[in-house]
């Protein structure tokens, strides 16, 4: 369980086909200081496990599953990743609940700068539009947002220069590829409606 609350960014240094999976080396830094062994970690947004800890390094196994819902299959060396550790006992939910079990992944179609700030604009599958409602929230490569608006298969987000500057998701433009990880009390209800 996580907050959606990005702690560090990581960079890919080795990735390495296992079949059906794939191993992740992501260069940590100070971020692997305390982190075991078996713990999960939020990697941009997908919960994952550690099979490996080094020096300012982790390592991580994504299985088949894990490729076809995320964005994984497509990492390559160099590329950054959102890092979280998991909630303990007693910890502050300063995001929302964030499970990190990916839904989809989602397209950005528009970006729009007004200084320091950005607005951007993500198109999701169809299936999913139901679990967004505006002011509710979502996760973006594994950051806690709020929805602003929500159109179709659209919604919108409000990024501050903090968010911007401390996640990988200053760096995003048209055409590039988000995991995103919708309000788990949203699959509930819509589950609950379903069934009745």
């Amino acid at each position: 369980m996580f907050t959606g609350l990005v702690e560090s960014i990581g960079t890919i240094l080795k990735v390495g086909d296992q079949p059906p999976g794939r191993r992740f080396d992501v260069s940590t830094g100070q971020f692997s200081a305390g982190i075991s062994l078996g713990d999960s970690v939020s990697i941009s947004g997908c919960c994952l496990t550690v099979v490996d800890v080094a020096d300012g390094e982790l390592a991580f196994e994504a299985g088949e599953e894990t490729l076809r819902r995320t964005t994984f299959s497509k990492l390559g060396l160099g590329d950054q990743v959102n890092l979280e550790r998991s909630l303990r006992l007693g910890d502050e939910l300063g995001g929302h609940i964030v499970t990190g079990h990916i839904d989809t992944v989602g397209s950005i179609t528009r970006r729009i700068d007004q200084g320091e700030w950005s607005e951007l604009w993500c198109e999701v599958p169809a299936e999913f539009r139901s679990q967004l409602a505006s002011k509710g929230s979502i996760a973006v490569d594994g950051v806690s947002l709020t929805l602003v608006e929500v159109v179709d298969c659209q919604f919108s987000v409000a990024l501050i220069p903090h968010t911007l500057a401390v996640t990988t998701l200053g760096s995003l433009q048209c055409g590039d590829e988000v995991n995103l990880e919708t309000d788990i009390l949203a699959k509930y209800v819509e589950r609950q409606m379903r069934t009745h």
